[in-house]
């Protein structure tokens, strides 16, 4: 009998022992392709003899020292390798120990330079529907997830939502992408004004939407459009890449393709590729200016931010991605999964769209595929497949909600960056095989 509170107390969970490449086995050797990265972590795969080279180096010096008292060489050659990479001003890392915490981090530190800059009227957040930005009260706040935030919505701040970059699900009929994106943006704008230009402090987005739409990039012009509006109100723009940064969408930050640069960008998952939690803030120098002249201190914290065991894996997993020119990699994966999507998949019945940017690719399923009607949220068709999957020997990732937070029903992958192409044959083998078998019973 298990002691564990698990995620589901009717799911029995399989015991996973061992890990090696794309792949996890479980205590009866079963093995199951990782299509998912768990949750878009494993970028590297597992049992990667570097990285874990690197963290066996670092506790034979030193696991971890308090950053209230010290710095440590890890921490300090990651923040240097990310923001030599990142775009713009991003000039300071704040290191925590995954995307909640970061998200949640990027809130307290928006509303805090407002404090230092004499702008303390300053602390309305604007968010997106159906967008996820983590479990803690704050990055919950600002989630756009109904099926997540339901339960706890009387202990939520209060947060402003506007509509998605969704082209499939939201445009108006005649509207094409580029009139789409930018109707949607000003929907930022009106909602400033209405709520006071001199009280908003910062604006959250994914530049590509994970978990709650299932890899949805956001169309031509819409982000340029959301930094335009964020620069005339002097709000600040956080960009949230906790799931869709660190290379996972073929550069390293997934903003670098939008030519668009926030004040804000949080990052974690492929950040240490789950060989340790660790997550980052990245701001601009404006913001630490701020706090610098002002107050000295962010008032914040958490234990075990700046970890230097944590901090050591993800500067062996960057360095890793570089070194074997694993960006280079998945925009080349990319392309043949899709092409093996599209002739697995392209044509189901069931299946009204196949998106993505990079090893980050979503499957929409529906009921009707000329109407895009969605499968009754009755059937539980994530739960099934989720199953389904697990039992054919594939960790994916199924989301319901899709279309409205209520209805709708996708797939997310988002496979190891060192994947081959027999693997993805592999993996797209087993994926319709779970999904015909899923609906097969309906």
């Amino acid at each position: 009998m298990s002691r564990i509170l698990h995620r589901h107390t009717k799911i029995q969970y399989p015991c996973a022992v061992r890990g090696e490449g794309v792949y996890l086995f479980d205590e009866n050797g079963k093995d199951y392709l990782d299509a998912s990265g768990g949750a878009a972590v494993s970028c590297l795969g597992h049992g990667h003899k570097k990285v874990i080279a690197a963290i066996k180096d670092q506790l034979d010096n030193l696991a971890y020292a308090h950053s209230g008292f010290f710095t440590n060489s890890a921490s300090e050659a990651l923040a240097e390798l990310l923001i030599e990479k990142a775009p713009g001003d991003l000039a300071r890392v704040y290191f925590v120990s995954g995307g909640s915490e970061a998200n949640e981090t990027a809130l307290k530190l928006a509303r805090q330079y407002f404090v230092e800059i004499g702008e303390p009227k300053r602390h309305r957040f604007i968010a997106r529907q159906q967008s996820y930005h983590g479990n803690t009260l704050g990055a919950l706040s600002v989630g756009g997830n109904l099926g997540r935030r339901e339960l706890f919505g009387p202990i939520l701040l209060e947060t402003s939502h506007v509509s998605p970059c969704f082209y499939l699900r939201y445009h108006q009929e005649g509207e094409s992408e580029s009139d789409f994106g930018q109707r949607v943006a000003n929907e930022l704008e009106a909602e400033i004004l209405r709520l006071g230009p001199e009280s908003v402090a910062a604006f959250i987005a994914e530049p590509v939407v994970g978990a709650t739409l299932g890899a949805v990039p956001p169309v031509a012009g819409y982000l340029k459009r959301i930094r335009e509006i964020c620069d005339r109100y002097g709000v600040l723009l956080i960009f949230d890449e906790v799931m869709c940064g660190m290379g996972r969408t073929g550069t390293r930050y997934a903003c670098e393709q939008e030519d668009v640069v926030p004040d804000i960008l949080t990052c974690a998952k492929g950040l240490g590729a789950g060989y340790q939690p660790v997550g980052a803030v990245l701001l601009a120098q404006k913001i630490y200016d701020a706090i610098e002249a002002g107050s000295g201190f962010f008032q914040h914290g958490f234990t075990y931010i700046g970890h230097a065991t944590a901090c050591r894996a993800g500067l062996a997993v960057q360095e890793t991605i570089e070194q074997e020119g694993l960006l280079g990699q998945v925009q080349a994966r990319a392309t043949t999964l899709q092409a093996m999507l599209e002739e697995a998949l392209g044509q189901h019945p069931h299946v009204g769209d196949l998106r993505g940017r990079g090893l980050f690719r979503g499957i929409e399923l529906v009921k009707d595929r000329e109407s895009l009607e969605p499968f009754d949220p009755a059937l539980k068709l994530p739960a099934r497949l989720r199953q389904a999957a697990m039992d054919n020997g594939l960790v994916c990732y199924p989301g319901g909600g899709t279309v409205d937070g209520r209805r709708g029903d996708h797939i997310l992958l988002a496979p190891p960056f060192i994947i081959s192409e027999d693997e993805l044959g592999i993996l797209v083998e087993r994926l319709c095989t779970a999904i015909d078998t899923t609906l097969a019973a309906n």
